[in-house]
């Protein structure tokens, strides 16, 4: 996701946490695949709650880029389906659903007309290096911004930002980016893949990153179309990428990044009045197959 401003972020090898390996098993692919490597994070959601031993609900506190929703902790907002009550899901799905909720006040006393869910794995599982992926599909509607990233631990943009993938309700496309001290907010590291022209976001897709000591390759669907190398960061600032990070999944309303693209500012900013009616209807969605982090 794109911030506005340093420090306004919800704030060796995967050793660095041993809570990874407590909670994840190592396995093999099978042996019809000659590549070989361990799952050190796997969650398929097939059970009937979140599970909290690796996820951490976001309440929000301090609202950054003018987004237009709370997050809270609710099974309104954060929530799993069997296999049946979705299509194309291997076992179960999260979801996370964005709610019109108007008038509603945060413990800080900030109001918000929409409540909306952000899970992470912060202090339960970290890691360094390896594939990321998630199975995912998305409701479309301009403005919404559903994403899926990392971030490093510690003060942000020094500790890194991988932003796997963002959308932000352009029917065409989806985006990845890097940032990084020098390189943050509206990063010169961000690429378009617009595979969704023919494919749309609304069918189940595999949004993945392969992180390396000295590079990120971005990919859909095993589709490599973009590249970000340590050469290529070190020309703005420090590379960002040999700490250890951990996985966020939000669903986002508006904003400065959408509403930068779509120039919407009524009845909010970066979120039209067709896409609060979605909303309404309960057609604002991001369904989460699975979650996987592999090393060789």
């Amino acid at each position: 996701m794109k911030w506005s401003k340093p420090g306004s972020r919800y704030a060796i090898a995967a050793i660095a946490v041993l809570t990874v390996f407590a909670q994840c098993t190592a396995v093999r692919k099978s042996a019809t695949d000659t590549n070989s490597f361990r799952i050190v994070f796997f969650d398929d959601f097939s059970g009937s709650t979140l599970d909290r031993s690796k996820w951490n609900p976001v309440i929000t506190g301090q609202v950054v880029n003018n987004e237009q929703q709370a997050y809270v902790d609710s099974s309104a907002t954060i929530y799993l389906v069997s296999q049946k009550e979705v299509a194309g899901a291997r076992n179960g799905a999260l979801v996370i659903q964005p709610r019109f909720s108007p008038g509603f006040a945060t413990k800080e006393g900030k109001k918000f007309d929409f409540i909306s869910g952000r899970i992470d794995t912060r202090s339960k599982v970290e890691f360094r290096y390896g594939t990321v992926s998630a199975r995912i599909k998305l409701s479309e509607g301009v403005g919404f911004w559903p994403a899926w990233w990392m971030l490093g631990v510690g003060r942000w943009p020094e500790t890194g930002e991988i932003d796997i993938m963002e959308f932000i309700g352009q029917k065409e496309w989806t985006n990845a980016a890097v940032h990084g001290p020098g390189y943050s907010g509206n990063t010169p590291f961000v690429k378009r893949d617009s595979f969704a022209v023919k494919d749309p976001v609304t069918n189940w897709h595999i949004y993945s990153v392969d992180w390396e000591p000295t590079s990120l390759v971005f990919k859909v669907d095993e589709k490599e179309f973009y590249r970000v190398t340590r050469p290529m960061a070190e020309q703005y600032g420090k590379w960002s990428f040999d700490n250890a990070k951990f996985l966020i999944l939000n669903f986002a309303l508006g904003g400065g990044y959408p509403g930068g693209v779509n120039k919407v500012k009524e009845p909010y900013f970066g979120l039209p009045a067709s896409s609060v009616e979605l909303i309404k209807q309960g057609k604002c969605k991001m369904w989460v197959d699975w979650v996987r982090v592999t090393q060789p």
